[in-house]
């Protein structure tokens, strides 16, 4: 039993690191609302791809607002598909301990 339960944890730990791999490669897209400023991040959390329109270089403090609303947003998002996968691989390789749904 003991074993079988080790084999268990093992095994999650592995579907977990692969979990995180793979959050390497999902893409979350983010925009203003007028499209003047659009980024890309992984759902790790890392900025893979930002443009920013000519206009919003014009104004420093505009494009500084922008980049604070649009990579926060991407960065929510990202943490949410984040957390749900690795909640979702770990839910199912934890054992059926009665009193231990930590994961509901």
């Amino acid at each position: 039993m003991f074993g079988d339960l080790m084999g268990k944890l093992q095994e999650t730990q592995e579907k977990v690191a692969a979990t995180k791999l793979r959050m390497e490669t999902v893409l979350i897209d983010e925009a203003s609302s007028d499209g003047l400023l659009k980024v890309t991040v992984t759902a790790s959390r890392k900025i893979k791809n930002l443009e920013i329109a000519d206009s919003l270089l014009e104004d420093k403090e505009q494009l500084e607002d922008y980049l604070l609303l649009v990579v926060n947003n991407a960065f929510a998002k990202a943490e949410q598909i984040y957390d749900t996968e690795l909640a979702a691989v770990a839910k199912q390789g934890m054992p059926n301990i009665p009193g231990m749904d930590m994961f509901k």
